[in-house]
């Protein structure tokens, strides 16, 4: 492939990025976000030809995973202060959307915030890799409802083990990535356990997945999932709520 930010071995210089987790395509300024993970930053890479370094978005952040709406709000999730917080773009404080209440496994706090998605109605769901469960916070909240997971750490179809990537369709159905359990599982609305839709731990040697981690749909209703530990991304053909 291309590189198109970073290149430069692992470092905190503009024209490097150390261990990045997350990006997202800002369309309007054509340009990467970038979750610098291990620099503890968010810097933006402008997708232009002979771009040689980035921007510091946001500093002195833990960040792990990305989301945007589409009136160009950046939420950013951070590990070491067990929230999500979002900002317009030139803000470096943002605004309190998740968390915020220390470290725990209380509806009002996060233990691990990965992954994130934003929905239109401006919901956040959140992956919680320790908490073991997928989170969604509506607009205002001051407290999450249990979307998928929150059963304990195990293998049954009401369980997590590491929850990744997550992606949510206009029903609210909730794909997630669940790395240690090496599988992608799909939760309905409402529902108290999932289905599996790729994957699993029974899979013996060759195993299809193991440990995925991202998550992306393309518009023909493809699911692209990163399978980390083959060292691939692969493509599969499922039946999606649009």
């Amino acid at each position: 492939g291309q590189v198109v930010a970073g290149g430069n071995g692992a470092g905190n210089g503009l024209n490097q990025l150390n261990q990045p987790s997350d990006v997202l395509i800002d369309k309007e300024t054509d340009s990467l976000i970038i979750c610098d993970f291990a620099n503890r930053r968010v810097v933006r890479w402008s997708r232009r030809s002979g771009t040689t370094q980035g921007e510091i978005l946001i500093g002195s952040i833990a960040c792990w995973g990305l989301a945007m709406d589409e009136q160009r709000n950046l939420y950013v999730g951070d590990s070491l202060k067990w929230e999500v917080r979002r900002y317009r773009f030139g803000e470096n404080n943002g605004t309190l959307v998740a968390g915020g209440n220390g470290l725990g496994d209380g509806l009002n706090q996060l233990n691990g915030p990965t992954f994130l998605f934003v929905d239109r109605d401006h919901s956040v769901y959140i992956s919680q890799y320790w908490n073991l469960r997928v989170m969604k916070w509506t607009k205002g909240a001051t407290e999450g409802i249990v979307v998928a997971g929150g059963h304990g750490n195990g293998y049954g179809l009401s369980e997590l083990f590491g929850p990744q990537g997550l992606l949510v369709d206009t029903l609210g159905t909730v794909y997630v990535a669940d790395e240690e359990n090496c599988r992608v599982m799909r939760w309905t609305q409402g529902a108290n356990q999932g289905t599996i839709l790729e994957g699993g731990k029974d899979q013996g040697a060759g195993a299809r997945l193991v440990r995925p981690m991202g998550l992306s749909f393309d518009r023909h209703g493809n699911l692209y999932v990163a399978d980390s530990t083959n060292h691939r991304v692969q493509r599969f053909s499922i039946e999606k709520n649009c």
